[in-house]
């Protein structure tokens, strides 16, 4: 009994490690909705949603909305979103 409960954990172990070594070495043999949450696959490309709230307010979240409409918004990772430089004090962009 004691030697199938360790046979077993090792068979565990080895899928596992095959499963985490495709995830990180060969992200282009997952399916593609997989390859697009993978951020060492090419085709990674994670999402945001846009939504307004009650008052109008844009709000970008990383979960959609489960009661109102919303935009699905796909961002390029290689792409930088942050601005280089801030604005000048006493103003707004």
């Amino acid at each position: 009994m004691r030697n199938a409960l360790i046979g077993a954990v090792v068979v565990l172990a080895l899928l596992a490690a095959a499963a985490a070594w495709l995830w990180r070495y060969q992200p282009e043999r997952l399916p593609a909705e997989w390859r697009r949450q993978n951020p060492h696959s090419r085709e990674y490309s994670p999402a945001v949603y846009r939504w307004r709230d009650e008052a109008g307010q844009v709000h970008l979240t990383d979960t959609p909305p489960p009661d109102r409409p919303y935009e699905t918004v796909r961002i390029d990772p290689r792409q930088n979103v942050v601005p280089t430089t801030l604005p000048p004090p006493g103003t707004t962009r």
